[in-house]
């Protein structure tokens, strides 16, 4: 079944705050990312443990958040400062979804910390990777792919979960992400 994400403010005419525009995003982003760990354990893909499973929802957020950050460049056309302002207060929101998340799953403890040294990581990492027009490169999908199965593992059933992310569930989300984002900036 398709996720099915509503992406379109109630009041058109309306103008929202970066906030506003950052926790849609966020939300957005997030049930993505839950619903695509879902999709490879759909996929007969294996996870160990709840924290294997969250590890690769936040690879997932990350790879999500660095297109934001590219549409707002490429497609927005949006200055630096109004970009970096709306990453800033998408992170914050991501931040949140991460730690109420992480609690429920793992009790109390510093669940942001380890996500924002993971999130700063990825950023230089996605920052040498291209993203144009047409979506992201196939070296900007590999790594999402490479990422996620460092945390699987290539034994057994999740060898194959590299071209899974690279060749269905990566350009889904950006077709996804793309579809709302548009959306929440009409």
């Amino acid at each position: 079944m398709a996720l099915r994400i509503k992406s379109h403010w109630h009041d058109d005419d309306q103008e929202r705050s970066v906030e506003e525009i950052a926790g849609a995003i966020a939300y957005i982003i997030w049930r993505i990312a839950k619903d695509k760990a879902i999709t490879l354990h759909g996929e007969d893909f294996v996870y160990n443990n709840d924290r294997q499973r969250m590890d690769v929802i936040f690879e997932y957020v990350i790879f999500q958040l660095n297109i934001t950050d590219r549409l707002a460049n490429i497609r927005y056309q949006m200055d630096d400062k109004s970009r970096k302002e709306l990453i800033y207060a998408t992170t914050k929101k991501l931040a949140a979804h991460v730690h109420g998340n992480s609690r429920d799953l793992f009790g109390e403890g510093d669940h942001i910390g380890p996500f924002v040294a993971r999130l700063n990581e990825r950023g230089q990492e996605y920052s040498e990777l291209n993203y144009s027009d047409d979506g992201p490169s196939y070296p900007f999908l590999r790594h999402m792919g490479y990422c996620i199965q460092q945390i699987m593992g290539d034994k057994g059933e999740n060898r194959w979960v590299i071209d899974q992310v690279m060749d269905k569930d990566g350009p889904d989300v950006d077709k996804q992400l793309n579809r709302a984002i548009d959306n929440l900036f009409e």
